[in-house]
């Protein structure tokens, strides 16, 4: 089985955790993208869906699924999305796509974060995958300069612009031991918007598409 239909697996797996006539919280990325394919068979089943990205509302959108504004609702009951890296704990990396701020923000309203992955996003340890920083333009050299002193490697991804208007900044060779203290630490150096790590907001449940089928992680 290959690495695509892994994602496959365990994006149509999700469907099993969406209740009849909710909102759906929808994140950005590659597994995402068969799990709003899967979410499109249900779309009468649904109200709508609250979208992380541009790229993944114009998906939406093209397939019939109502895109709602997330300042119109006050909760919904379920936010599916991806990671670049996940822990035993449910810690993640996130950002690979660029849109880890909106991501974040839509996952802190979700009553529930369902995470989709394929086996190789699995880790003991975060930080082989680069941390993604999104960065006011303005502040970018500073605010790489303070993630170096934290002991990583700062490198501006080339041509990127986020839905935000802002830059990214990748963290290289961080070993992060504790989560929830860098995840902290990052997003109170000034000029930072967020950072990748989803730790304060982890997964509640994590479905893992694998060779032998999807693995369930609550």
């Amino acid at each position: 089985m290959t690495q695509d239909e892994m994602k496959k697996q365990a994006a149509w797996a999700a469907l099993e955790f969406i209740p009849h006539n909710t909102v759906v919280g929808v994140g950005t990325g590659s597994t995402v993208n068969h799990f709003i394919d899967a979410l499109a068979s249900i779309k009468q089943h649904i109200k709508g869906a609250v979208s992380s990205s541009v790229q993944s509302t114009e998906k939406l959108k093209a397939l019939g699924i109502p895109v709602l504004e997330l300042n119109d609702i006050d909760s919904f009951s379920v936010y599916v999305d991806g990671a670049d890296e996940i822990n035993p704990l449910k810690h993640m990396i996130k950002g690979g796509g660029a849109a880890l701020t909106r991501e974040k923000i839509v996952a802190a309203v979700a009553e529930r974060f369902i995470c989709i992955v394929d086996s190789s996003k699995q880790v003991d340890t975060l930080g082989k995958f680069p941390l993604p920083v999104e960065v006011i333009p303005m502040a970018m050299a500073y605010v790489q300069r303070q993630l170096n002193e934290l002991g990583g490697d700062a490198r501006l991804r080339e041509n990127v612009i986020t839905d935000n208007g802002n830059l990214i900044l990748d963290v290289h060779n961080l070993k992060i031991t504790d989560p929830k203290a860098l995840e902290s630490s990052i997003n109170n150096i000034v000029g930072v918007v967020c950072n990748g790590i989803f730790a304060h907001r982890a997964a509640d449940t994590v479905l893992v598409g694998s060779a032998t089928g999807t693995v369930i992680i609550n």
